[in-house]
């Protein structure tokens, strides 16, 4: 147990370890898998708009989660307080579930001593002040830049996570996880027309690559940049065409419309497009996908996930195939598979699902020219902002916060107000070309999935879809 969890869970709390050890094996005989989830979280969050600081904020959260595992049943219990006497009460509600059973408890992940991230807490490492000049300074230096700047908004957000996790066994695991994000939202008016950019970063680790100047005026500048082009964007052509993705966030729609479908539980239950595919072709030859839990100090990244399993490398599509599934330790289990470290929860609060980390397609061998070149008329696809999916289908809606006509190969003039229409399933298969400019999101991923949300990470290199279906206003 590292020093800081013992502080942490056990001496400030007053709990012997011995004895909530022996509650949590207590509680998980008979059982299939389950564990005691021990969090301690702080955060702080800051936003500036209209000129001013407009909210300053600081919260801190504890508490345990403990669940029990028997089959296809699950009993979880949690609560804010730290005592035996409160895990002793939710051992007798978790375990439950395992009444009447004979189980052979689930083998314990094998530990590692990666680290993927510092441990030091971000909160503690710049003054107060220092962040509150950050965001009037981010102001002013936007302001600075152009006179049709009409209004700034930014934020800057950190948090600093220990978890620890106690199996029945003995094996005691401890994460400590720091989170941290700047955002910059600028809006621009000409002729009475008003246009916004935005653009944001983060990361697994402390504020000091964020607040450099050298950092945040390029954040500033891609904001500016966006909205500026979208002051000349005309409307978007309407139809099925040619779609161009471009590299690193465009990312978030393989998210959305392939990595939750390849999640472990909408596949055991069958209620994914992909289920019952293992081993056959679903995308187009070239097309190579994987979950990446792994990459250091990634937004998506964890050194071990909620259950205690290490994060890892897992390949979902292999050159068109599919391979494998995001899998937490009980679906696994129940499709007789191996675990890959996908078990995730928002906090102590909630249970386990099979979530994404980083999910990224790997790059190609064209160059972006020669992409762009094949296209000859479409769209290119360069930012996204909102989309909702179908998992039982695939189906997806997404619309493009930047994007530009495609004609003869080259491309044209930017347009405002398109959406891609399709199924994730069907757009994999119409991939034709994948170029060699892969790159990852900056780092501004929150995943929702059955009402919790955490942080992930996307990428891929740009590619030319064939026939996807574009919504506009304009004649194609």
């Amino acid at each position: 147990m590292s020093a800081l969890a013992e502080k942490l869970f056990f001496t400030q709390a007053e709990m012997d370890p011995h004895r909530v050890q022996r509650i949590v094996a207590d509680t998980l005989t008979g059982a299939d898998d389950g564990e005691l989830f021990l969090e301690y979280r702080e955060s702080e969050g800051f936003a500036f708009d209209d000129g001013r600081l407009k909210a300053a904020t600081f919260d801190s959260a504890q508490g345990f989660g403990l669940r029990c595992v028997a089959g296809e049943s699950t009993g979880y219990a949690h609560a804010t307080e730290l005592s035996e006497a409160a895990i002793k009460r939710a051992a007798d509600a978790a375990g439950s579930v395992r009444s009447g059973r004979d189980a052979r408890a689930a083998e314990t992940p094998a530990p590692t001593n990666r680290r993927l991230y510092d441990d030091a807490n971000p909160l503690t490492q710049v003054p107060f002040d220092v962040k509150t000049t950050l965001l009037a300074e981010i102001d002013a230096y936007a302001r600075s830049k152009d006179s049709r700047v009409k209004q700034v908004s930014c934020s800057l957000y950190g948090e600093w996570q220990v978890v620890h996790i106690l199996r029945a066994d003995g094996q005691a695991v401890s994460d400590v996880r720091p989170l941290v994000r700047l955002n910059v939202s600028v809006v621009v008016e000409q002729d009475g027309r008003q246009e916004t950019g935005s653009y944001g970063a983060g990361g697994r680790e402390g504020y000091a690559a964020f607040i450099d100047p050298r950092a945040w005026h390029g954040h500033v500048d891609e904001a500016l940049r966006q909205a500026l082009v979208n002051l000349s964007a005309e409307a978007a052509p309407a139809g099925e065409m040619q779609v161009v993705l471009g590299p690193g966030w465009p990312g978030i729609l393989l998210h959305e419309a392939i990595g939750h479908g390849l999640e472990g539980d909408f596949n055991r239950k069958g209620t994914s497009a992909f289920a019952g595919l293992l081993g056959k072709r679903v995308a187009a030859p070239g097309v190579t996908v994987v979950d990446d839990g792994t990459m250091d100090k990634r937004r998506g990244s964890l050194s071990v996930d909620d259950e205690g399993t290490p994060t890892s490398r897992t390949t979902l599509i292999e050159d068109g195939i599919l391979v494998g599934f995001l899998q937490d330790r009980q679906n696994a289990r129940l499709m007789g598979m191996k675990p890959t470290g996908n078990g995730r929860r928002q906090s102590f609060a909630h249970p386990i699902l099979p979530r994404m980390t980083n999910t990224i397609m790997l790059g190609g061998d064209k160059s972006p020219e020669e992409v762009i070149k094949a296209a000859k008329n479409g769209i290119y696809a360069v930012n996204f902002g909102g989309g909702q999916v179908d998992i039982t289908n695939g189906k997806f809606v997404f619309s493009c916060t930047e994007a530009y006509r495609i004609q003869d190969g080259r491309i044209g003039a930017p347009i405002k107000g398109a959406t891609l229409i399709g199924s994730g399933a069907d757009a994999l298969t119409r991939v034709k070309m994948v170029a060699n400019d892969f790159a990852m999101d900056p780092g501004i991923g929150t995943c929702g999935k059955s009402g919790q949300g955490v942080p992930v990470g996307v990428g891929q290199p740009s590619m030319l879809i064939e026939g996807l279906t574009v919504g506009g206003t304009a004649a194609a």
